[in-house]
């Protein structure tokens, strides 16, 4: 079966996908390291959430920085052990300024891997990405 992608109207460069690409690896590289400040410098706020809760209904937030500071060192945690990610990412672009990211990914600390699936939204502004949306199912008890 062939997989047909929807026109989007821009191709994206080599460049569109390592400037992507790059931005990942710095975010992975602050998640690994606990800095969660250093996440937070690489957002837009507010931030949208969007999750679905315990009952099975759509949940929606936004965030201020502070809010996800404070919930993402909660979930996080302040253990001294190391994080690895391992993540297989599908952008798609919809202009050199919008993407929607898909990724699918491992993240394994103290021996336990726990896999994940979740998209982000990012804008780039003054040839920097952010992100600006998080989706991710099973948080919405906690927004």
């Amino acid at each position: 079966m062939t997989t047909v992608l929807p026109d989007t109207g821009y191709v994206p460069t080599d460049e569109d996908r390592a400037s992507l690409d790059s931005w990942f690896a710095q975010y992975d590289a602050h998640s690994a390291q606990r800095h969660v400040e250093r996440m937070a410098d690489m957002a837009v706020f507010p931030l949208n959430l969007v999750s679905d809760d315990s009952a099975g209904d759509g949940r929606t937030a936004q965030w201020d920085r502070e809010q996800f500071i404070a919930t993402m060192t909660q979930v996080m945690g302040a253990g001294g052990e190391d994080i690895a990610f391992r993540s297989t990412r599908t952008p798609v672009f919809l202009s050199p300024s919008l993407a929607v990211v898909f990724t699918d990914a491992a993240m394994t600390t103290a021996g336990r891997t726990r896999r994940l699936r979740y998209a982000d939204i990012l804008v780039r502004r003054d040839g920097v990405w952010a992100f600006q949306t998080m989706m991710q199912s099973g948080w919405g008890d906690n927004l």
